[in-house]
């Protein structure tokens, strides 16, 4: 498959927490001439959205179905927990889920852990969303165990948070399509990757035109003139817009005329 071919832009999906603009810059930066997409998704929608086609790779919390995508790891993040400002826990640097066993903990429908055994009291509901269960934070009702990135995201003034040093962790990768690898995710990969312009593997529309374009220059009419000039030469024409005159021998140089004369003896004396 090319994607330069099937996809004029490419259309990065990604869940909370990530941050993508470091490798957006470094995208536009090599192929200006193709548009990258962003499209922020809750986490529990990008498998789908990838596998609708309707976006070209994301990234995504781990695990995914191994059978149909791709991924890469990329990190793990600290999970924490997020709390009043008030509250008890900010008077130690970290806690643990023993510490959390009396404390009413909300777990969201988007909880990006999954929980053998959900820690603390349970709540009253279960809030739709990681922001809801925010809201409910800051009102004093509970707490909330979140991925690090999660509790930057919706940082409040009022709300801060703690390691939780044994609690489950949150794995971020970059995923697509097993049966979609384009070129031009070849071409993010390499770019999430690290790799320089000169090693990236990936085969981007913008290097095909190059390549293209050169091997049309290499194939024109004027690259032909000097295997044209080197034939005439070895046949001893002259070559075409030449002078039609031979250049650095004379005729006299091709005849021997360039020969030193014969010495002369001397006149004989007349008697």
């Amino acid at each position: 498959m090319t994607g330069s071919e099937d996809s004029p832009s490419f259309r990065l999906a990604y869940v909370p927490g990530v941050t993508p603009a470091k490798w957006v810059r470094i995208w536009n930066e090599r192929l200006p001439g193709i548009p990258l997409t962003l499209a922020q998704v809750p986490a529990t929608e990008v498998p789908e959205m990838l596998r609708a086609g309707e976006a070209d790779a994301g990234f995504v919390r781990l695990p995914v179905d191994r059978t149909f995508f791709s991924a890469i790891p990329l990190y793990t993040e600290t999970t924490v927990v997020v709390v009043p400002k008030d509250h008890l826990l900010t008077a130690v640097d970290e806690v643990t889920l023993a510490d959390l066993a009396e404390e009413v903990l909300f777990h969201p429908l988007d909880d990006v852990f999954d929980w053998e055994a959900p820690p603390g009291e349970p709540a009253f509901e279960r809030p739709a969303t990681t922001p809801d269960a925010i809201e409910l934070v800051a009102a004093n009702v509970g707490l909330l165990v979140v991925p690090q990135s999660l509790a930057r995201l919706y940082h409040r003034r009022d709300l801060t948070y703690r390691p939780v040093v044994d609690a489950p962790q949150s794995s971020v990768a970059l995923s697509w399509p097993e049966e979609a690898t384009t070129d031009l995710v070849e071409e993010f990969i390499g770019i999430v990757r690290g790799r320089t312009v000169n090693s990236t593997r990936g085969r981007t529309a913008v290097k095909s035109s190059a390549d293209e374009q050169r091997k049309r220059s290499d194939q024109g009419g004027t690259r032909q003139a000097p295997a044209a000039k080197s034939q005439a030469k070895s046949s001893g024409k002259p070559s075409a817009g030449s002078s039609g005159k031979p250049g650095g021998r004379t005729a006299r140089a091709r005849t021997g005329g360039g020969a030193k004369p014969a010495k002369r003896g001397k006149p004989r004396r007349r008697s």
